[in-house]
């Protein structure tokens, strides 16, 4: 199994011997106006991609599928929307179906709750884009966990803190691998709406010895916690612990 970290929630994932796409955002730095009412008002992505062109295109050569976690822009773009293949597997949840499909994407697969999949099986998990009101107020998200014979099960958890849903997953599952959206995206009012350093400690303690993956980090204006807080926070509060947290391009090989 791999993982190819490209920028914020982009990925690849080598898994089961097909070639994932997760959460797909491909415009250029600052092509995005910023997230409204927040902190900062850079444009978004404040960073370019970590690819040219050229290597863009090999690296989403021979896609087998997509998966989109939910559509806020950050995770499916307009460049995605029209660049990607319309007849590519794209794994989401219900409540985003009928976007896809006036995008004329035409090979669809909403995940209710489970689904087997070229032998690898999906299950689509819950989470809390916030906490309160302004949690219900940024809609349905969704994760994935993936398992698949001879591989290390995945655990996708999308823009979610750290909630009944997301620790259900934990206990119940134990993933070997998880991949955690932090950066804690804030407004000017209101609580983080993605993990926090506090929030991935948490996965860190409920899972010791599981591989834990930070991503959504120093991309998007809103998301004010950074690659070295975060790895500091996570250090300081107890030094055996080990926290992936790539820069942009990078890949991840996991046995």
């Amino acid at each position: 199994m791999q993982i190819t970290f490209v920028r914020h929630a982009t990925m690849i994932l080598s898994y089961g011997g097909r070639k994932l796409l997760i959460d797909p955002m491909f415009g250029g730095a600052e092509s995005m106006d910023p997230i409204r009412n927040t902190p900062n008002q850079r444009r978004n992505p404040l960073v370019d991609l970590p690819f040219d062109p050229r290597e863009m295109a090999q690296l989403l050569e021979k896609l087998d599928a997509i998966f989109v976690t939910h559509t806020h822009q950050d995770h499916w773009d307009q460049i995605a929307r029209e660049s990607l293949a319309k007849s590519l597997p794209l794994f989401c949840q219900p409540e985003d179906l009928s976007g896809f499909a006036d995008a004329r994407f035409d090979n669809l697969q909403p995940v209710e709750r489970d689904l087997t999949w070229q032998e690898i099986h999906i299950t689509r998990t819950g989470g809390q884009h916030g906490s309160g009101e302004l949690g219900e107020q940024m809609g349905p998200v969704s994760g994935f966990l993936l398992q698949a014979e001879g591989e290390p099960s995945v655990y996708v958890v999308g823009d979610s803190i750290w909630c009944r849903e997301v620790e259900d997953v934990l206990r119940v599952h134990q993933p070997d691998v998880v991949i955690v959206n932090a950066g804690a995206a804030q407004f000017l009012t209101g609580d983080p709406i993605t993990m926090a350093a506090d929030d991935v400690l948490r996965v860190l303690r409920a899972l010791p010895a599981s591989r834990v993956v930070a991503v959504h980090m120093e991309a998007i204006n809103h998301c004010l916690l950074k690659r070295a807080q975060l790895q500091e926070f996570i250090h300081q509060a107890d030094s055996a612990y080990t926290l992936d947290i790539p820069q942009d391009g990078v890949a991840i090989n996991i046995e």
